[in-house]
């Protein structure tokens, strides 16, 4: 048991609410919604937490409470009718069986949505001032906007409290119509709305009295809010800890939940939901100091990834409850781990961002490392056993490998493991090498760890042959190779360039003047450009897309292009590398520009390329012939969730997964290990 654990299972009580333990996840956007409505999906994905042990669970981040505030974007949930109670209450009963709480976020987004989806209305905002995340001009808001807002979060509680939702939390945090009326950034009014600060809490006030109004003494209702909007125009700490007071004396709010940061554009954003970069816990100082000032209970959710320190900031009274949201997307059960001594089967949260970036650019979340999150109707969190033992070889300690092989040993199957190098990981391990993506290597942990106390017999630093895969006598092969770097169709390249793995093994350490050039927009790239300029490298990046780093989401992206501008990188965007020739000792980059079609060229000393992988294929084509499904994976199995159809007395089966069929990533991976294996 982790130290202070018993801190962390006390339950706490909101006036008539008891909440089993001090472990929470806070109101996001997953993108589950479906027509404005918490339908299946979005109920599974709830009910996984509330049966993995947690205390509470909140849904629906910025669930609107109003038309003019679309639900659309983001496929959220739309409070803003009766239409919604039944599926409240369908949800409250999924989540209430397993023992755990739920509630909501409302919120009314103000500019910070868009106007052209859903019903084309005009943004609105206290006054007409441009977000740059959102990239709208919202209407200033008139009086009577201001009251018909105001009973449409009032009505929004009543149905809360009508499909039996245990509370209700609003949104005055990321930039929403509340704290726009908070913030001098936004609020440029000279009426009893704008000016001081007293002038402009009044909206915020008038919201929470309507809401209290409508819903009784009895309900619990919170907010979540910011203790400091670390932009220069914005809300001081000292600010932030006037409105948190001065709301609670007056009995508005029943709980704080309290962040750092702003999200008015993406560098904003990006501090608001810190990744890897970040130190653990990096603003529970804000909270900290609210809680000092305030008797109602104060909730903080901001990269706590793991149990010891959501611990200790209970256990040391910084606040009352903790919130693991993204903790919970890797492992649903964590609080039941922790609980029955198993803190060490934990998937813990290595905070890639993956998840939220995935929203951002109009997909759903998904965890990295964990393929069943968002899938709970299809994909198990906890394996199940198979009903016949089988011998199973897997080939390539990767992250495809490495689930491969534990979901093959939870299923009972006796699992043997060939990796080639002397370490397990694969990509993982290279990407981790790359300055603040170290953490990514926790990925790998957790699989070894599980795979070696499920019995695995791992073999590193042993090359799998034909021979040696079919004295094993299996009944499944499964290929999990991997891919190799390609140096791209450039002429000369195969010769001239290095690819961004050879840089990060050490198989090359180039000095000097560098042209990166990348053909992924991923985080390969700009990883080792990093890498490379911390060295003392003289630093350019070129890529064919419109921006370096396209590929990658709002909560890393910025911090790329924030560490590449700080170390000097300069960035070529529209261009192809076409061609590479040496030129005495050092190399000419040819560029062309993808929309002019003009050519440029580089004289530099090393050309480093990222075009991706190419599978590792050879062993695989040579089990193929005498395998009894030729290779291939009965594709509509998978989809239907249903055993493989091939005959294993009259052979083995030969599957192949990962990188190993194409390059992709690491979820890409897992999820193909998973769902093969589950029903093998």
């Amino acid at each position: 048991m982790i130290a202070n654990a018993d801190a962390l299972l006390k339950p706490l009580t909101i006036k008539g609410l008891t909440i089993r333990n001090r472990v929470m996840s806070t109101s996001h956007a997953p993108g589950y919604g479906r027509d404005g409505k918490p339908q299946e999906r979005y109920q599974l994905y709830h009910a996984e937490k509330a049966k993995g042990g947690i205390g509470l669970t909140m849904f629906g981040g910025s669930s609107s409470v109003a038309v003019d505030s679309p639900a659309a974007p983001w496929n959220q949930i739309s409070v803003a009718d009766d239409s919604v109670i039944p599926f409240f209450r369908q949800f409250s009963d999924r989540v209430h069986q397993h023992g755990g709480k739920l509630m909501i976020q409302l919120t009314h987004m103000g500019r910070r949505t868009k106007w052209d989806t859903e019903h084309w209305l005009p943004t609105v905002s206290p006054s007409p001032r441009r977000e740059p995340a959102s990239r709208t001009i919202p209407k200033e808001m008139e009086a009577e906007d201001i009251a018909r807002i105001v009973k449409s979060f009032a009505q929004a509680a009543r149905r809360c409290r009508e499909g039996g939702l245990d509370g209700c939390e609003v949104s005055a945090a990321h930039g929403h119509l509340i704290d726009q009326f908070w913030s001098p950034s936004v609020n440029q009014r000279t009426d009893r709305y704008g000016g001081s600060l007293e002038n402009r809490m009044r909206f915020g006030i008038e919201v929470l009295e309507a809401m209290r109004a409508e819903v009784g003494d009895d309900y619990v209702i919170g907010i979540r809010m910011s203790g400091d909007e670390m932009i220069a125009d914005g809300l001081s700490q000292e600010d932030c800890l006037t409105i948190a007071t001065e709301y609670a004396r007056r009995g508005l709010v029943d709980f704080l939940n309290i962040l750092g940061g702003q999200a008015r554009d993406h560098i904003a954003h990006a501090i608001s939901l810190p990744n890897m970069s970040f130190p653990v816990a990096p603003f529970l100082f804000l909270p900290s100091a609210i809680k000092r000032e305030v008797d109602v209970p104060v909730f903080h959710a901001q990269r706590v990834t793991d149990l010891a320190t959501a611990a200790r900031a209970v256990a040391e009274g910084h606040v009352d409850m903790v919130a693991m949201t993204r903790a919970h997307i890797a492992d649903p059960h964590l609080v039941k781990k922790l609980s029955e001594g198993r803190a060490d089967d934990i998937r813990q949260c290595v905070g890639a961002g993956y998840c939220i970036d995935r929203i951002y650019v109009g997909g759903d979340a998904l965890c990295i490392q964990n393929a069943a999150t968002g899938r709970e109707a299809s994909m198990p969190h906890e394996i199940r056993r198979a009903d016949l033992r089988r011998r199973v070889v897997v080939i390539g300690a990767g992250p495809g490998g490495l689930e491969a092989a534990r979901v093959c040993a939870e299923r009972g199957h006796a699992v043997v493991l060939f990796e080639k190098s002397a370490v397990a990981g694969g990509q993982i391990g290279i990407a981790a090498k790359a300055g603040w993506r170290e953490a990514m290597s926790g990925i790998t942990r957790w699989l070894v760890s599980q795979v070696t106390k499920l019995g695995v017999d791992l073999r590193l630093a042993t090359e799998a042959t034909e021979e040696a895969v079919l004295a094993e006598k299996p009944d499944v092969v499964i290929v999990a190779t991997g891919g190799t770097p390609f140096r791209g169709h450039a002429k000369g390249a195969a010769q001239h360039a290095v690819t961004t793995t050879e840089v990060l093994t050490g198989a090359v350490e180039p000095t000097g003047s560098v042209l990166l050039y990348d053909e992924m927009g991923g985080h390969n790239a700009a990883s080792v450009a990093e890498h490379l300029a911390k060295r003392g490298c003289l630093v350019e990046i070129a890529t064919h897309d419109r921006m370096v780093a396209e590929e990658v989401g709002t909560t890393n992206q910025p911090i790329h292009l924030r560490e590449l501008y700080k170390l000097g990188v300069v960035m070529s965007p529209n261009m192809e590398l076409i061609e590479i020739y040496p030129e005495g000792n050092r190399f000419v980059a040819a560029l062309r520009n993808t929309m002019t079609d003009a050519e440029e060229e580089r004289l530099v000393d090393r050309i480093v390329v990222d075009h991706g992988t190419l599978p590792v294929d050879g062993l695989y084509h040579g089990l193929k012939p005498a395998s009894v499904n030729r290779g291939q994976t009965d594709q509509d199995a998978v989809l239907r969730g249903e055993p493989q159809p091939y005959d294993l007395s009259k052979g083995y089966a030969l599957y192949r997964i990962g990188d190993a069929v194409s390059g992709r990533n690491i979820h890409a991976a897992i999820y193909d290990a998973l769902r093969l294996c589950k029903d093998l």
